[in-house]
């Protein structure tokens, strides 16, 4: 796979892959483009089946799951909890298991830096889009603020096209927006404008037309009306 030079490309190459390697392939070039140590996409759909692709060490993958550290690792409950971005530096770090767990990470090569964004698909499908890298604080900052719309946009499309590789588990009828989803498409088709709608729900326009380009992928839309014609369609939005 030749070097990515923007991300455009990775979007490009998700939408024509078919197979679950080429995933692996196309995270590794993802990784390489935003010079991150990792990146990794885990889910778990509607029955409770784990599933997942990235660059962590299999060493620490074995450990993760042989300690089973899910259960005190608080990336996955901030997750839980959370429908936005979790950027790892705000969640607490302070129970003593909690500081061991975190000592075996940076171990293993983790990063002493994260940053993780929830999915929530349809019938219950849950998935986590993770970077992480070892850096100081500014230069962490620096990196997602650049990248931030463009690391929601490539979790929601990772997830679309893993669900793709799941016979049966996709339902077009189930699908799920987010509350922030909803009210962007509602108040759209209500004819704002993306200005007024953005002081609406006190957002700026570049957080809105992250939503807008969510909630249009997950639909499977063409564009913001598509999305809007197919959310009512579906039962999601009122107008």
């Amino acid at each position: 796979m030749e070097k990515i030079q923007d991300l455009d490309q990775i979007l490009d190459l998700l939408a024509a892959t078919r197979t679950l390697p080429s995933l692996q392939q196309i995270v590794e070039k993802l990784t390489e483009y935003l010079q991150v140590d990792h990146a990794v996409y885990h889910w778990v759909d509607s029955l409770g089946d784990h599933y997942h692709f990235g660059t962590y060490p299999s060493d620490w993958v074995e450990r993760y799951q042989s300690e089973e550290y899910v259960r005190i690792d608080p990336v996955v409950t901030g997750c839980y909890q959370s429908f936005h971005p979790v950027d790892w530096r705000r969640l607490d770090w302070s129970p003593r298991k909690v500081r061991l767990f975190l000592r075996d990470a940076l171990a293993h090569g983790i990063g002493n830096q994260g940053y993780s964004i929830p999915i929530r698909g349809p019938s219950g499908q849950f998935a986590v889009f993770t970077i992480s890298h070892n850096c100081d604080d500014s230069d962490w900052d620096a990196l997602i603020s650049n990248y931030n719309r463009e690391l929601l946009l490539l979790a929601h499309f990772f997830n679309r096209k893993a669900l793709e590789f799941e016979p049966g588990r996709l339902d077009t009828q189930e699908i799920s927006l987010s509350p922030r989803e909803i009210d962007a498409l509602t108040l759209l088709g209500q004819g704002q404008s993306r200005a007024q709608v953005a002081q609406a729900l006190s957002i700026s326009e570049h957080t809105l037309r992250v939503y807008i380009e969510s909630a249009r992928y997950k639909l499977g839309a063409a564009n913001t009306t598509h999305a809007i014609a197919r959310a009512t369609s579906y039962g999601l939005i009122v107008i």
